[in-house]
């Protein structure tokens, strides 16, 4: 028999957050929820997981998780300064203590010169700090933007956490 395989990245974080006894919240736009599936898929992860706000609309940004409206007119909803008020209005709006958020352009039209497709942000926030990622996956199709989004998201979350553990 060959060894395991190494445990997924949802698990390793829901298992962090259960031995640290902390909560996560995830706040998605290009997503769809695909971040709170790919944590709710580990067993356990009710001890971990608070919930998500799906908040594709911009209005659900604004009623759900308090990005100001001010914000989306000004910088657009797929931006840094947006990413940040989403993860931001997450955590303080769920009380926890971390929020991971996606905005983006997934495409398959919509996207610009200034915001092609493939453009996302992800976002983590903690009471410490809020880290937003930049990424440019290119026209890799709907689909490929959105499961490179959530591997993104996990893969930020998981930096985080492991970080302020080194601490």
């Amino acid at each position: 028999m060959g060894k395991s395989p190494e445990p997924s990245i949802g698990k390793r974080i829901i298992d962090l957050l259960r031995e640290t006894n902390r909560t996560i919240v995830t706040a998605e736009s290009c997503t769809g929820g695909l971040i709170a599936a790919a944590l709710t898929d580990v067993p356990g992860a009710s001890a971990a997981l608070h919930g998500g706000y799906i908040t594709y609309s911009n209005i659900a940004k604004s009623r759900m998780i308090q990005v100001p409206a001010r914000l989306i007119h000004d910088y657009g909803a797929v931006s840094n300064q947006v990413a940040r008020a989403m993860a931001d209005g997450a955590r303080n709006t769920a009380r926890v203590d971390l929020a991971v958020s996606a905005t983006g352009v997934a495409g398959p039209d919509v996207g610009s010169e200034k915001k092609p497709i493939g453009l996302v942000y992800v976002a983590v926030s903690t009471d410490l700090a809020t880290v937003v990622i930049e990424h440019r996956f290119g026209d890799i199709g709907r689909d490929g933007v959105r499961r490179a989004t959530v591997d993104a998201a996990l893969d930020l979350v998981w930096q985080v956490l492991t970080s302020v553990e080194s601490d």
